[in-house]
């Protein structure tokens, strides 16, 4: 997910000047005989007040001037004399996030919205730092309380309602904080964009597409969008995959919690039904290729009835996590046919469990798995069910689904012929059982 971050240091700085005791003005230097002044400007350099204003105001002169790392050392210099002022660890907030630091800019702005509960910039800062750290629950409560306490940009509405979508609570509260984005800046296409996905979910496709026309019009990504539009539009031609950006975002946003939302939470068992036929009778296989081994779940079924097992996905949050399980030979990161092409050894089994729905047109996966599939070797796959049809289906979902015809026609044209196929559910969806169809393929006789 993109962090939206909000300049707040002008309210910052608002807040930094009053911090501080008033020093003697101008004029009453003027005023002053040679001796005073001097008591004045020595008073100056060993009050610690002062000491600290002087580098909280360098601190703002160096943050606009970007150089934030001076900037931070000034605002902790100043907290050294003066600790636990609100308007200076807030400043040392918000520079810490525009360093990146997100872990210290929660701790910081965490001290100064205690300090100073009113400290709307604070709050703002702190849902947005929680944001970036993927804290959906304390990011949502923070940015709450900064728009309680009178923050409102549609930047802001958005960042909200993308953590409440995190937090899978009802998407009445995300459409709400949209539709305040929305009415801020009407032209800002990732509301429109979210809103349309929220509705797309919630079944309301008339109103998804008029969100993904409007999220078109205002900039949004064309490629993306057609791709929803085609899945909520009935008639509306489905592009033969998916964008290439969507999927990449889909895996490295889910990787984190992929195998546990996906097993638990949607009681995915598509792995241990494609499997679990081929890992009986003392089944070995010297090579196995895992088509988007995902977080490797199907690479730690298999490994013990296999020498090797190569992997490979298109998102490298995944790749990450399909290593560390140690269940592969390797793991690379990349689309499925340009893996199959470089490969220069014969596979014995070629593995893509619950991975079609997000290919759509099969026919050039099909082709290169024959090429690279030894004779006696086998295809195992499952796809989303569909009941008719020749051609892949885009549903709501943003998954495609595949039926028996189309499976069966592509394996003759491709040199395959069928061993087994049936049906069982994949996963559950909103609870619902998604159903699939699981595919056993080898190569044909003379081919």
């Amino acid at each position: 997910m993109q962090i939206v971050f909000l300049l707040v240091m002008g309210c910052l700085l608002k807040h930094g000047v009053s911090a501080f005791a008033a020093v003697p003005s101008t004029h009453t230097r003027i005023r002053m005989g040679a001796g005073q002044a001097a008591g004045v400007r020595y008073a100056a350099m060993t009050d610690p007040i002062e000491q600290a204003k002087a580098h909280f105001f360098a601190g703002n002169a160096l943050f606009e001037a970007g150089q934030l790392d001076d900037a931070a050392a000034r605002y902790q210099a100043a907290l050294a004399l003066v600790p636990g002022r609100p308007s200076i660890l807030a400043n040392l907030g918000v520079t810490q996030c525009r360093l990146g630091q997100w872990a210290a800019a929660v701790a910081t702005l965490t001290q100064a919205t205690k300090a100073d509960p009113t400290h709307r910039d604070a709050w703002v800062a702190l849902g947005l730092s929680h944001e970036a750290l993927s804290n959906w629950a304390p990011a949502a409560q923070a940015l709450q309380e900064g728009i309680r306490l009178g923050a409102s940009t549609a930047q802001l509405w958005l960042s909200l309602a993308l953590c409440l979508l995190r937090l899978e609570r009802q998407p009445a509260d995300a459409l709400r904080a949209l539709d305040h984005a929305l009415a801020l800046e009407p032209t800002l296409a990732e509301a429109w964009s979210q809103r349309g996905s929220v509705l797309r979910e919630a079944g309301r496709h008339a109103e998804a597409a008029r969100c993904f026309e409007q999220a078109l019009a205002h900039g949004g990504d064309e490629t993306l969008h057609r791709f929803y539009l085609a899945s909520v539009l009935s008639g509306e031609a489905a592009p033969a995959q998916p964008p290439r950006v969507y999927v990449e975002a889909l895996f490295d946003d889910y990787a984190d919690d992929f195998q546990t939302h996906l097993v638990q939470h949607l009681k995915y068992q598509a792995h241990e039904t494609l499997l679990a036929p081929l890992c009986t009778g003392g089944q070995r296989y010297p090579l196995v290729l895992d088509l988007g081994c995902g977080t490797g779940l199907c690479g730690q079924r298999i490994r013990d009835h296999a020498d090797a097992v190569d992997g490979v996905d298109l998102a490298q949050a995944m790749v990450e996590r399909s290593r560390a399980s140690g269940a592969y030979r390797r793991v690379e990161q990349g689309d499925l046919l340009g893996f199959l092409q470089a490969q220069t050894e014969s596979a014995d089994l070629v593995i893509a469990a619950d991975v079609f729905i997000y290919v759509g047109a099969l026919d050039a996966v099909f082709a290169a798995v024959r090429q690279r599939l030894r004779p006696g070797g086998c295809f195992a796959f499952s796809v989303e069910l569909a009941i008719e049809g020749l051609e892949p289906q885009l549903r709501p979902s943003l998954r495609y689904a595949h039926s028996l015809p189309y499976v069966e026609r592509l394996a003759k044209a491709h040199g395959f012929q069928v061993r087994q196929t049936w049906q069982a559910p994949l996963r559950e969806d909103q609870q619902k059982p998604v159903m699939g169809l699981y595919v056993l393929l080898e190569p044909a006789a003379g081919h």
